[in-house]
């Protein structure tokens, strides 16, 4: 079993790298596109996507550090939850110190849901990472996380003086109480 770590690989120079995790393969697709193009110009950053891990390993060299993992899950599909529960142990735990969150969409609708939304929070708090919620189908509400994906990125990357990814996490620490004291 091959662990994704955060410091195996050094950093490139002005370079922060995003994974983008998730069976929506199109939804990944158009989030990915929107990052891109959010960010032209201003920042040099590179977008990856998987449907699961472990990540292949005879690419391994050709890998970047990755500094951010976006677990995409969709409440539509019990097999994007599934996907993700089997990614996790995958991942190092230093990982889980800022560098990793949880993304969810489709918790508008929620009478076609097949994921239960207090589901996806439990597992959010049990690994100390940010929830996000976004409908990713609509264009407007996509550009707009992929702008906060950005910054995110930026700060996990080392790109922001005077933060890090642990100073990100402990300043979301309160939304992180809220949402632990919902599912209770």
């Amino acid at each position: 079993m091959a662990l994704l770590r955060p410091l195996d690989k050094l950093p490139t120079l002005d370079v922060a790298t995003v994974l983008l995790l998730g069976t929506e393969e199109t939804l990944l697709q158009q989030l990915g596109a929107a990052i891109i193009e959010e960010c032209e110009g201003t920042a040099k950053i590179q977008v990856h996507m998987a449907s699961s891990l472990p990540l292949p390993s005879d690419r391994e060299c050709f890998r970047p550090r990755i500094d951010l993992i976006v677990f995409v899950l969709s409440l539509h599909s019990k097999y994007s939850l599934k996907t993700v529960e089997l990614s996790l142990p995958h991942v190092d735990a230093s990982f889980f110190l800022g560098k990793v969150c949880f993304l969810v969409t489709g918790a508008r609708n929620e009478q076609n849901n097949g994921v239960h939304l207090d589901t996806v929070k439990k597992m959010a708090a049990t690994y100390h990472s940010p929830l996000l919620f976004a409908d990713l189908e609509v264009k407007c509400f996509r550009v707009s996380m992929a702008q906060r994906l950005i910054r995110i990125l930026q700060i996990c990357a080392g790109h922001v003086p005077g933060l890090s990814a642990l100073n990100l996490l402990s300043m979301m620490k309160g939304s992180l109480d809220l949402s632990e004291q919902e599912c209770d």
